[in-house]
């Protein structure tokens, strides 16, 4: 069903807001195709200019299944279940879940976390559970798990990828996740973006990434900021600079990655065919340009189906 229209005929902010949820709330349905291309008519490289009074910020929208009482019934879902990290990404995705009305469940989850970070997790989870009646809480510091599994004599004295224990981190977590919703029919929401799980792939494999809905996945980071605002996001939440949270030195996502989340969604807009028709670039560009390609190449495995040997074929094929 076509409801761009709805969109167009929505004459206010707040009317606008209330659409876009009630989109995102029939999102939750295993049976339902939901699609969101979302364009805007303007970009500078150094800023996003998202405003949703100056530009369709919706191009088109395709709805079609069953509504949520339907879902509920039919998959035995009872609860939604959400790590909130933070950050502005599980802010945004919590607060929808809380405005479906359906039982929610959000999961702070520390390991060795900065204060910065738990308070702010903290921070949003208080505000949705004293607003939403359908929203409860729940803070599992995981931080002594960690440190079993990393004194384990194999990894303290041979396995001792940094890497692989920061990715461990974000594993433990979706074990966690996962240990509540099956305790309570539900279903784990993912919380990445569109740069994060289809650019870059900065995010762990069967950690983070190991989710059951994705309802942000095809909104650039200063989307998901601006739909914050609009939901009524702390501010500091949406402030905070970025980080995924497992490294114990804090570093945030721009100094791993090498470049912006702005410069990625250009890159993913319109860089990467302005570098493949040749077009003159400038240092800037051609740096994240680089750091995007680097990144969707190493990452590609997480991003494309595990590939299965084909017996009959007798090759590699990827389902």
């Amino acid at each position: 069903m076509r409801v761009l229209s709805s969109w167009q005929n929505s004459s206010s902010h707040i009317e606008k807001l209330r659409f876009l949820i009630d989109l995102c709330s029939s999102f939750f349905n295993f049976g339902t195709s939901f699609s969101i291309v979302l364009r805007t008519f303007r970009y500078n490289f150094t800023q996003s200019n998202f405003d949703l009074s100056k530009f369709k910020v919706i191009k088109e929208v395709y709805l079609n299944g069953n509504n949520l009482i339907e879902m509920k019934n039919d998959n035995n879902i009872t609860y939604l279940v959400v790590g909130v990290s933070g950050g502005i990404d599980s802010a945004v995705v919590s607060t929808l879940c809380a405005e479906t009305g359906l039982p929610t469940i959000l999961v702070g989850m520390p390991i060795n976390s900065s204060p910065e970070n738990t308070r702010l997790s903290d921070l949003q989870i208080s505000l949705l559970t004293t607003k939403y009646s359908n929203v409860e809480g729940c803070h599992i510091d995981l931080s002594p798990v960690f440190e079993s599994f990393k004194s384990r004599k194999a990894f303290d004295k041979m396995f001792t990828s940094e890497l692989g224990f920061a990715n461990t981190k974000s594993r433990l977590r979706m074990i966690s996740l996962y240990q509540i919703a099956s305790s309570v029919n539900g279903i784990v929401i993912g919380t990445g973006n569109k740069v994060e799980d289809f650019g870059v792939g900065f995010y762990t494999k069967y950690g983070d990434g190991g989710v059951d809905i994705s309802p942000i996945a095809d909104l650039y980071k200063s989307e998901v900021r601006e739909l914050g605002k609009l939901l009524g996001v702390p501010q500091e939440i949406i402030n905070a600079e970025p980080t995924d949270g497992l490294w114990e030195d804090n570093r945030v996502d721009e100094t791993q990655i090498g470049t912006s989340y702005d410069n990625l969604e250009w890159v993913m807009e319109y860089g990467i065919k302005k570098w493949e028709d040749g077009l003159d670039l400038t240092e800037k560009e051609s740096i994240a340009i680089s750091k995007y390609v680097d990144f969707n190449t190493k990452n590609k495995h997480k991003m494309v189906s595990i590939p299965v040997f084909d017996l009959k074929n007798n090759n590699i094929i990827w389902r």
